[in-house]
């Protein structure tokens, strides 16, 4: 078999609830050059039951005890074939059936770049949009941009395979974070996709322990940033947050 372009990498536990619209919007893409790994910790409930009726083309399915979330990527970094890597949550989705073509073509028209970036809708339950990302996704992606926060969401974020490494699993919550950084200090080019890419679905195992993500996250930004520039950046990042919050509840 050829070597497919993307690798979709979808992590779940007990996802029996949340996994419909993702398998649906893998299945519904326009662009069929993927493979699809099915990630599961043994989940107890229906979760691959309903991923194998959902008879996607190209899917794997590997079901097994893991540790943790990371551990559990991993697993699929290392089954994984495709040039490139998108990593889909359970409850999340592509936004359009056109998604994986458009990242197509960004890839081929500017000779397989490094990492293709778009932006990101966060939804509820129901698929409504309730609010757009409170950081948006720059014209201009560089190593210093992640300095200001997670600025691209991880699902948006499409990296070559071969300069994406393991994700450390000291972190619990943010190794999502310092994954994206070592891919963007080994990319030469990156390249805008200048549209909604992903769904994220607004509840999800970091939203859960947002304290302990947030406090990862710190520890990171100081290691590849620098401690005096990271509480400096904290303080504007405060103040970012809190206009973020109010948009939001007015919003809704």
């Amino acid at each position: 078999m050829s070597t497919p372009l993307f690798s979709i990498i979808t992590v779940t536990y007990n996802a029996e609830a949340t996994i419909g619209p993702t398998l649906r919007s893998v299945r519904e893409q326009t662009f069929t050059d993927f493979e699809y790994l099915l990630i599961d910790g043994s989940s107890t409930d229906d979760t691959v039951a309903i991923v194998n009726e959902a008879a996607i083309g190209n899917a794997r399915v590997l079901s097994e005890p893991d540790n943790g979330l990371y551990d559990a990527m991993n697993k699929g970094l290392d089954l994984a074939t495709g040039r490139y890597v998108i990593f889909l949550n359970a409850g999340d989705s592509f936004h359009s059936p056109d998604t994986l073509m458009h990242i197509a073509r960004a890839i081929e028209e500017n000779n397989e770049p490094g990492i293709v970036y778009g932006q990101t809708d966060i939804v509820d339950s129901t698929r409504r949009k309730i609010a757009d990302r409170h950081l948006k996704a720059p014209d201009k992606l560089t190593l210093s941009s992640f300095a200001d926060g997670m600025v691209v969401c991880h699902q948006a974020f499409v990296a070559k395979r071969e300069l994406a490494p393991l994700f450390n699993t000291e972190y619990r919550f943010s190794a999502d974070y310092e994954w994206c950084i070592i891919c963007l200090q080994h990319s030469g080019c990156n390249v805008y996709v200048d549209e909604t890419l992903i769904d994220y679905l607004s509840e999800g195992v970091t939203t859960a322990n947002r304290r302990k993500s947030l406090l990862e996250r710190f520890r990171i930004m100081c290691y590849y940033y620098g401690t005096l520039p990271t509480i400096f950046r904290h303080l504007k990042f405060m103040a970012r947050f809190v206009r973020y919050r109010n948009k939001t509840k007015n919003a809704l």
